[in-house]
């Protein structure tokens, strides 16, 4: 009889970005990042916003102490599972990254896995380019973002290409893929 450990939260995050993102490049620009291991994972054990908020300004104090980090994906392993919730976090993280100065710095994008586009039907395969195995944060430097983006061809293609990769694959196969992320 074999015994299967579960994997950590930051386990199956890692193998999210890089069997999606990467592996079908809803963000260009990960695979190098992955490559040079510039992307720092932390879980957070916040349930409540302002908990989670805290730890949200603790990573950006970090990105700024290091340097050689790229990007943070703040993880809630606890928290946030109700989509709205979530939100609602997003607004107040937003909001502080303006209070505490780190706006023009950094920017939050947001992944949940019950991502929905607020213009989607709930079923639309397009919501996987946001839907990852935990309610996450991911903090961006605006500078590198800028730069990145200037040296890309086409950057305003890069959602569409999603949309129309996630909806030809169908919503059956991003939740297998999805599944398979805690394996």
């Amino acid at each position: 009889m074999s015994t299967h450990t579960p994997l950590t939260a930051k386990q199956v995050m890692q193998n999210w970005v890089s069997s999606v993102i990467v592996k079908y490049n809803f963000c260009p620009f990960a695979r190098k990042e992955v490559e040079q291991n510039t992307i720092h994972y932390q879980v957070s054990k916040a349930t409540s916003h302002d908990d989670a908020v805290m730890d949200m300004l603790e990573e950006c104090a970090a990105l700024d102490s290091y340097p050689e980090r790229e990007t943070t994906l703040l993880m809630f392993e606890d928290g946030f599972c109700d989509f709205a919730d979530f939100l609602d976090l997003v607004d107040l993280a937003n909001a502080m990254l303006a209070v505490q100065g780190y706006e023009g710095r950094y920017q939050i994008a947001n992944f949940h896995p019950d991502y929905v586009f607020a213009d989607s039907d709930d079923n639309d395969a397009a919501n996987y380019t946001n839907r990852a195995p935990y309610p996450t944060l991911h903090l961006i430097r605006e500078q590198s973002m800028a730069e990145a983006i200037e040296s890309y061809d086409d950057p305003e293609s890069i959602p569409e290409n999603n949309i129309r990769l996630a909806r030809r694959k169908g919503e059956a196969f991003w939740q297998l893929l999805l599944m398979k992320c805690h394996k």
